[in-house]
């Protein structure tokens, strides 16, 4: 509909006509076509352009178009001697999850940015298709694991394409700069060539988190500190740039693995700080297995991943205390407030901590 001025101006110029000649005739027509042409413009520049919207982030692609192809999950290791590790800003997802030792290990999920090196890659576990199993088909790059572990990614029923360096070693290199077993290096690009060598379907990932504006009933918080066994993670708000910062610090009593010098920001190779717009915590039953993962004689762990227990989810600067819920491996998990009320997560990337029962989680406010 015109707006009331336009109407105002044709009637005007109607009644210029009715009294004055075929000069008011031409000005009325001229004015009608201007009028025309004016609404038109205007139409077309309201319309809304489509976003792609990563499945994995709830945030706009980067290259303004979703990626047609599966998520690459990746084990990268975690001990000090494997810092600063690559390629981790570029992931989705990175679920940081406890093994034996004390130490904890990494799975980086990557579709809808690419990274150019992801170092180091390391061995997988068991609990990992536990872990990723909500994501449906998924490639999945790591570097050795015990036989009970390969014949569990192998197995028929897996939902995890073998991209490891045993089977697809031309998508991996050696670092020359880093001693091994801390450089073994590979890319998504050579990870996605490698599972088009086997013919591996690459259907996308399903969305695991729902994201949302923020929810009430946060509470501001400077910082979130995580007791991992050898290492206090740390997590900083940066109201600067709207993002968790993280920093490691070493406990009491373990120098002879994570010394003072390996305390500070958690830096990676290119010089950034690794940072995440959403840090989501789940604490979680762990058990020894059956299984002996090393030398040394430790066994490897298993977490107890379905049912509920306590979560905190941190975003926006803001701390959330409540529950998760998963129902069956094949459910992600869900997180609520204590009253029920269901939390969501800011756009963009998100580290999921699996915190073993007993372990602090505190917040300095």
């Amino acid at each position: 509909m015109a707006p009331l001025s336009t109407v105002a101006a044709v009637a005007g110029a109607a009644a210029l006509l009715a009294g004055c000649g075929g000069g008011a005739k031409k000005a009325v027509k001229s004015a009608l076509q201007v009028t025309t042409t004016t609404t038109v413009a205007r139409t077309t520049t309201t319309r809304p352009k489509h976003v792609s919207v990563c499945p994995l982030t709830g945030a706009p692609s980067p290259s303004g178009k979703l990626p047609q192809r599966a998520a690459v999950a990746v084990k990268v290791e975690n001990l000090p001697a494997a810092r600063p590790q690559w390629g981790l800003d570029q992931a989705d997802i990175v679920f940081e999850e406890p093994v034996e030792g004390g130490i904890t290990r990494f799975i980086a999920v990557y579709q809808c940015e690419g990274a150019s090196r992801i170092e180091p890659v390391r061995s997988a576990r068991l609990v990992d298709a536990q872990i990723l199993e909500p994501l449906g088909k998924i490639l999945f790059a790591y570097s050795g694991a015990i036989q009970p572990v390969i014949q569990e990614v192998d197995s028929p029923s897996s939902l995890l394409e073998d991209v490891g360096a045993d089977t697809s070693g031309n998508a991996y290199w050696r670092d020359p700069t880093r001693v091994e077993p801390h450089n073994l290096a590979t890319s998504t690009k050579l990870l996605y060539q490698a599972a088009a060598a086997k013919g591996y379907p690459e259907p996308p990932p399903k969305a695991i988190f729902t994201y949302g504006a923020l929810p009430a009933g946060g509470k501001p918080v400077i910082a979130a500190h995580i007791d991992y066994p050898l290492d206090i993670t740390s997590w900083t708000w940066s109201s600067e740039s709207h993002r968790w910062l993280r920093s490691y610090a070493c406990p009491p009593g373990v120098q002879q693995v994570c010394t003072p010098d390996d305390s500070g920001p958690a830096m990676l190779g290119g010089g950034e700080q690794i940072s995440a717009a959403n840090v989501v915590v789940m604490q979680v039953a762990m058990y020894p297995t059956r299984y002996v993962e090393d030398a040394t004689g430790a066994h490897e762990n298993e977490l107890t991943l379905t049912g509920t227990g306590p979560a905190w989810v941190f975003r926006d600067g803001e701390e959330f205390v409540g529950r998760w819920v998963r129902p069956a491996l094949t459910d992600p998990a869900t997180f609520e407030e204590k009253d029920g009320t269901k939390l969501t997560l800011a756009p963009g990337n998100t580290w999921e901590e699996l915190v073993p029962d007993g372990q602090g989680v505190t917040v300095t406010g």
